[in-house]
């Protein structure tokens, strides 16, 4: 995958307390020791290297991060972005701690917000939340404590009750589409032909949408140049709350058992049933949000958004001074900013090489391709598809 805001990181790092090593993948992985000619400094790049619990000297904890639905180390979205925050704040001498709404994934909006309150309340300057869900409780804990800085990650800008843009939210999405797309293109280009799509919402969370949309539009578009027609189920169901389960993973076990050869997997922890399925299987899976290669050998590809690197990015802001210029303000990042993508360090198919990859992701960079964003295209049936026979099973 393309390194991720490659300018923007390295100013970042530069102006940190203490300066990162390189990076040595892209997904983070490297050396963590170095040393100064002032004494041994451990520089982290490998955030598996970094504890998820400190202990705050003065009890206080000044970066946050409020998980969404799902584990804290659910190999997808919750962890990546958390990844973000500890890489910073390990390598800027900064306490941080994460907070994990009550009641699982029947957490409610006071759930949501007393976990902000109770980062506030713990000497948070910076709140990082993470999921769509976050927006009632966001903008209550954004209107009441206006000296705390906020992370909207897969958000958007928001407006207090007197309709007044908040300007201590930051509103950071990703055009997931466009990776979405790069996965259902390749793995077409590679040879697949019956393809699914399970997705985490219920069909209401316009970044699975997204990927799920843009997945369909790549596999379209491959199949049309193959000259080919493919199956693709695509289901919302048992994915409300972003969990495993039995019941998806013996959906997708049926899938597999009969025909379908590839699983685009979109939910967070509905990775780990979808793996399962493919597992016993014998089937293959697309993994999402990070590179889940090392999860599971049937994982063929990932449609890969930068969450780490935006967080540590939105949380440099907060400390350079320069928050202003995305508090209040909707930021969406993608191929321009080298911010979405698949994983070419790990890359397993022999069809469609990372050349092609690189040559269809420039495409998208000088805008000879585009590729649809619409967020509400839950049933990619209604997208005029040509090349695409959806089985579309809804939530």
């Amino acid at each position: 995958m393309k390194k991720f805001f490659a300018l923007l990181l390295a100013l970042v790092m530069v102006l940190s307390l203490v300066a990162c090593g390189d990076k040595k993948t892209d997904d983070n992985q490297g050396d963590t020791n170095t040393d100064d000619q002032q004494g041994e400094t451990t520089t982290y790049t490998n955030p598996d290297d970094i504890e998820d619990n400190m202990t705050s000297e003065d009890g206080k904890y000044e970066i946050a991060f409020v998980t969404d639905v799902g584990q804290l180390k659910d190999k997808s979205f919750n962890q990546g972005t958390f990844d973000g925050v500890k890489l910073y704040a390990a390598n800027n001498g900064l306490s941080y701690k994460y907070y994990q709404p009550a009641n699982g994934d029947q957490a409610t909006d006071d759930d949501r917000y007393d976990a902000m309150k109770a980062a506030v309340d713990g000497g948070a300057k910076v709140v990082v939340c993470a999921g769509f869900m976050q927006e009632k409780a966001l903008k209550r804990a954004a209107e009441e404590f206006t000296d705390t800085s906020f992370v909207f990650i897969d958000g958007y800008s928001l407006k207090d009750s007197n309709d007044q843009v908040l300007s201590n939210v930051a509103g950071i999405a990703f055009k997931e589409e466009q990776c979405g797309y790069f996965a259902g293109y390749a793995v077409v280009k590679e040879g697949y032909e019956k393809l699914g799509f399970t997705g985490g919402g219920g069909g209401t969370n316009p970044a699975c949408i997204r990927y799920g949309w843009g997945f369909a539009q790549g596999a379209n578009d491959a199949a049309k140049e193959m000259n080919k027609t493919v199956d693709l189920n695509y289901s919302w169901e048992y994915g409300a709350s972003f969990q495993a389960s039995p019941e998806l993973q013996t959906m997708v076990s049926g899938w597999y058992s009969n025909g379908t050869e590839i699983v685009f997997a979109c939910g967070g922890s509905m990775f780990q049933s979808v793996a399962a399925a493919a597992s016993a299987e014998d089937g293959k899976v697309v993994g999402v949000d990070v590179d889940q290669s090392s999860e599971s050998e049937t994982v063929v590809t990932s449609a890969m958004k930068g969450l780490s690197d935006a967080a540590v990015w939105a949380i440099a802001k907060v400390y350079d001074g320069t928050f202003s210029e995305i508090g209040g303000t909707d930021t969406s990042l993608g191929v321009a900013e080298n911010s979405v993508g698949l994983p070419t360090d790990t890359w397993s198919m022999e069809n469609f090489t990372v050349a092609d990859y690189e040559e269809l992701f420039q495409k998208v960079l000088n805008g000879e391709l585009t590729i649809n964003n619409n967020d509400k295209m839950a049933n990619p049936d209604e997208g005029g598809l040509t090349n695409v026979n959806v089985n579309y099973i809804g939530g």
